[in-house]
C-alpha cells in the first residue's frame, strides 16, 4: 500500500539527518508570511487546490530526489496537492496534522563557550521549538544537568540527558510565558527535579524561589539569578560561571523584550523605563558574555548552528540600546500593541499549572510576539 502521509517526526528525522527532501507549502501567502518551515518552497495553491483544479500545481517545478512533503495549515487541502503531484510521478507525501502539527517540531545545538573545559565544566545544548523559535536549554556537568525554560516535549529533554549520561536535577524558567505553555512543570514531574521560578513569580504551584543573586549549582557549573524585569514583572536572567546569560525574553539578538505582554497594556511607560533599568543591568556584564536568548525571530532552521551572539555584538545590532532612557521609554510605549487573544489564555494556564482540554497546538499555534525593536 503506497504511503500517503508523513508524521511531524518523520518530517523532523528528514531535515534533522540532512536527507533529501523538498517541503512544498501551498498555504495563501498571508499564512505563509506569519511562519514557514525554514528552506520549504511556496506556491500559493491553497484555493485552486480547494477549487479541485486538477492543474493546481501543473507548473510547479521541483526536484526528483527525494520526497515532497505538501503542507497546509492543518494536512488536509496539502492530502490534494500530494495526490496531483503523485500523478506527475512525483514521490508525494501530505504532512499529518500540517502546520499546526509542525509547531511542535524541534532541532538541537551545541553551544561553543571559550573555556568551557577549563573555566565553565559544562556543556549546553539548545533546543530550538522550530516553528515557534522557542529558544529552550538542557546545561550538563559531571552527571547532573539542568534545563531552562522547558518549551518541548518532557521527554525530548530526558532523552537528550540520558544520551549524555547525566541526571536533570534543575528544572528553571526564566517568567511566566505568554506564547507558549511551559513545559516545565511535567518535567520536573518526570525527572524528580526541584522546579525553580523567580521570586514573586505569580503561580498557583510550589516552586523553589531565586531571587536576585540566588545561585544554584549543576556539579562545576554555577548558574546566578538576575532580576531582569520589564518583560514581566518577575522575569529574571540566568548567568552560567560569569560567561553566558539566559535571558529569556528580556533581550533578545536583534531585539529586546516587549513590556507590554504582561495581559495588558496599562503603563506602557512604566513598563518600558523598568525595562530599560533591566538592559542597562545587562549591558554592565563583561562584553564577551554569550547571550542565550528565549527565542529567536524566525523560525529555526536544521542546520546545528546556535542562536548566540557576545553581549558587544547584541549591544551593537540594536538600535535602541543606543537610545537615552526617555528615548528609548518612548518608543517602546509608542509601539505597544494588544496582545494577542490566546496568549492571555496561555498566560492564565502557565500561572495556574493546569494543563488545557484538547490539543495544546489549537493555543499555541502561529510565531511568537515576545519581541520589540
Amino acid at each position: 500500500m503506497t504511503r500517503t502521509t508523513i508524521e511531524v517526526e518523520g518530517l523532523r528525522d528528514l531535515l534533522d539527518q540532512g536527507q533529501p527532501v523538498t517541503v512544498l507549502d501551498i498555504r495563501r501567502s498571508a499564512e505563509r508570511a506569519e511562519w514557514a518551515i525554514p528552506g520549504s518552497v511556496h506556491v500559493d495553491a491553497y484555493d485552486t487546490l480547494n477549487a479541485d483544479d486538477p492543474n493546481a500545481l501543473a507548473d510547479v517545478d521541483l526536484p526528483r530526489e527525494g520526497p515532497v512533503v505538501a503542507v497546509c495549515g492543518a494536512g488536509k487541502t496539502s492530502v490534494i496537492a500530494a495526490e496531483q503531484l503523485r500523478a506527475r510521478g512525483f514521490q508525494a507525501l501530505s504532512l499529518a496534522g500540517g502546520m499546526k502539527a509542525w509547531s511542535l517540531a524541534w532541532n538541537t545545538a551545541e553551544v561553543e563557550i571559550p573555556g568551557t573545559e577549563v573555566d565553565m565544566g559544562a556543556e549546553i545544548v539548545q533546543i530550538r521549538r522550530t516553528g515557534k523559535a522557542c529558544l529552550s536549554y538542557l546545561i550538563g556537568s559531571g552527571s547532573e544537568a539542568a534545563v531552562i525554560d522547558a518549551a518541548v516535549d518532557p521527554e525530548v529533554y530526558l532523552g537528550l540527558a540520558e544520551e549524555r549520561g547525566w541526571k536533570i536535577i534543575h528544572i528553571l524558567d526564566t517568567h511566566v510565558h505568554a506564547d507558549h505553555l511551559s513545559r516545565s512543570g511535567m518535567l520536573a514531574d518526570l525527572a524528580g527535579a526541584g522546579l525553580y521560578m523567580p521570586e514573586g513569580a505569580p503561580v498557583a504551584y510550589p516552586f523553589f524561589a531565586l531571587d536576585d543573586g540566588d545561585e544554584i549549582r549543576i556539579s562545576a557549573a554555577r548558574l546566578e539569578a538576575l532580576r531582569t524585569p520589564g518583560h514581566t514583572a518577575e522575569s529574571t536572567s540566568y548567568l552560567m560561571n560569569g560567561k553566558a546569560l539566559f535571558t529569556g525574553d528580556t533581550l533578545f539578538l536583534s531585539a529586546v523584550g516587549r513590556p507590554d505582554l504582561e495581559a495588558s497594556l496599562d503603563r506602557p511607560h512604566e513598563k518600558a523605563r523598568v525595562l530599560h533599568g533591566s538592559l542597562s543591568r545587562v549591558l554592565g556584564l563583561d562584553p564577551e558574555t554569550l547571550v542565550l536568548p528565549g527565542h529567536t525571530s524566525e523560525p529555526v532552521s536544521f542546520d546545528g548552528e546556535p542562536i548566540v551572539a557576545a553581549l558587544s555584538e547584541v549591544q551593537e545590532s540594536i538600535a535602541l540600546l543606543h537610545e537615552d532612557e526617555d528615548t528609548f521609554v518612548e518608543k517602546l510605549a509608542e509601539h505597544a500593541s494588544p496582545t494577542p487573544e490566546n496568549y492571555q489564555r496561555i498566560v492564565e494556564l502557565n500561572r495556574s499549572g493546569e494543563t488545557p482540554e484538547g490539543d495544546p497546538t489549537d493555543l499555541e499555534i502561529g510565531a511568537n510576539r515576545c519581541a520589540a525593536g
